[in-house]
């Protein structure tokens, strides 16, 4: 799997493309949420840029080993952490692990491997209090 500078677009987009991928499908409703979020403005890169950066996740997960595919796609843990290391700004860390809830909230149904990606983030880059603040509140 290709590598990115630290905190560059690509690597932040990469990990984007992981959530939207992490259930096994791309959907397009979580596509288009991302979308409509300006995600890709966030991250410094253009709409197209942010497509081009899925395909070439894609294509990656396509030509590792480290991948086991079932009912969802799921990369190993030392790719996972690998992935997640590339973000060490803790300005980028909160926008990205924002994005990904959008994300995965995008359909209304949060997959085990969705949660797992959000997880390994919220672990990786120690953002627990800002993951309970994201959180959708709950209905009384």
């Amino acid at each position: 799997m290709r590598t990115y500078p630290r905190n560059s677009p690509q690597a932040a987009s990469r990990v984007l493309a992981l959530t939207l991928l992490a259930d096994g499908h791309f959907d397009q409703t979580e596509a288009v949420s991302l979308h409509q979020s300006r995600a890709f403005e966030e991250l410094g890169l253009r709409a197209d840029e942010l497509d081009a950066a899925v395909n070439e996740f894609c294509a990656d997960l396509l030509a590792c080993s480290a991948l086991n595919w079932s009912d969802a796609c799921f990369v190993d843990t030392g790719t996972l952490a690998s992935l997640m290391a590339e973000i060490d700004d803790p300005a980028l860390q909160r926008t990205l692990l924002r994005l990904c809830i959008t994300v995965v909230e995008a359909d209304r149904q949060v997959t085990d491997a969705e949660a797992m990606i959000v997880s390994a983030a919220v672990e990786h880059w120690g953002l627990h209090r800002e993951a309970l603040e994201l959180a959708a509140p709950v209905a009384p």
